[in-house]
């Protein structure tokens, strides 16, 4: 019985490293919930993904480097590549997006026809609420801006900011990752040990997430383009702003369950717009993508995190209430991450 018992070192090392773990586990949880006050969630997921992306190739890359004194070259030629492929693929969609809808004149003439086949196949009720002509739509919307110019300035200056804040994330993401890179196999004191270890969690909460997110939107992008880009048009009339609409539904895709139900109401709307049937039709065919993604989540995402959708659902409502669409956005990588703590801890 005696000879069991930890001897009286091993007992006080092990409380010291739960006190050191205690507190990383805390600094950890405030820098976190800062971030979204702060508005800091775009630099931080920028980040995130760019470290990411390199800790997963570059140990790849680096067995065809004899020598370890040029892994940090490895390291930094990745780093450039990949923020470089970044900033242009987020310059990509923006342009895309902007060349479809155009002049925002030309935007609104183009609204013309949908809004007439809008008022022949919408209910009455609805009707009444929806602008006659486009002309009458001009003037609302007109309207609308001089009373909220306050706003989009406010939101345009919003937007600057995210841009940047992305750029500065995805560099910091490279520059910690080359750091990260030089600094292998060197000693830590245990409180630096128990703040790295709750940074590699974070590392990978956020890579189950979104890595695996990101294949379950590529698969609903993918089909999402072949029922607007294809089929509709071949049998039907094309839906307006097919080539966004699919943009936007590899974005918004990237959040868990709620993003698929934003795409799918938009495209309906859409659909709505051209027609009736065109409507039914795409309305079928989400009912059957949203079964997909139900599925692609148990398998990929549940599994990886051990969480249900619904879980996932309670951790999102929760954020959203609380730091809106920026809690919106970072409960899932958050919540991923409070559960390996938890499983780590031998709690759950």
């Amino acid at each position: 019985m005696v000879a069991a018992l930890p001897s009286n070192g091993t007992f006080m090392d092990t409380i010291a490293r739960s006190r050191f773990t205690l507190a990383a586990c805390v600094l950890a949880a405030l820098a976190l919930l800062v971030v979204l006050p702060l508005h800091l969630l775009s630099a931080l997921l920028a980040g995130l993904l760019v470290f990411a992306i390199i800790d997963t190739l570059a140990p790849r890359l680096e067995r065809y480097v004899p020598r370890a004194s040029a892994h940090g070259i490895v390291v930094l030629g990745l780093s450039i590549v990949v923020v470089g492929l970044l900033t242009v693929a987020v310059v990509a969609i923006v342009s895309i997006v902007r060349r479809e809808v155009g002049d925002p004149s030309a935007f609104l003439e183009s609204l013309n026809p949908l809004l007439d086949r809008a008022r022949g196949q919408l209910p009455a009720f609805v009707v009444d609420h929806l602008p006659d002509n486009i002309s009458e739509m001009r003037v609302a919307a007109v309207d609308w801006m001089r009373q909220h110019a306050g706003a989009l300035q406010l939101a345009g200056k919003t937007a600057a900011r995210v841009f940047v804040h992305l750029l500065i994330g995805m560099v910091l993401g490279a520059m910690i990752a080359l750091a990260a890179a030089r600094g292998r196999g060197q000693a830590h004191t245990p409180f630096m040990d128990a703040l790295l270890a709750r940074s590699r969690n974070l590392l990978h909460a956020f890579r189950d997430i979104v890595f695996a997110q990101v294949k379950i939107s590529a698969i609903n992008t993918l089909l999402t383009g072949i029922f607007l880009l294809v089929l509709l048009p071949l049998f039907s009339t094309p839906v307006p702003f097919a080539k966004t609409l699919v943009v936007v539904t590899f974005i918004v895709g990237l959040l868990p369950v709620a993003g698929n139900l934003i795409s799918n109401t938009l495209i309906f709307v859409a659909a709505l717009s051209v027609s009736f049937a065109d409507a039914v039709a795409a309305l079928v065919f989400l009912i059957l993508i949203h079964k997909l993604e139900y599925f692609l989540n148990a398998r990929i995402v549940g599994t990886q995190i051990r969480a249900r959708a619904w879980e996932l659902l309670i951790a999102m409502l929760l954020m959203e209430s609380a730091f809106g669409i920026g809690g919106l956005i970072a409960a899932p990588i958050y919540y991923a991450f409070l559960k390996r703590e938890l499983v780590e801890a031998k709690l759950i």
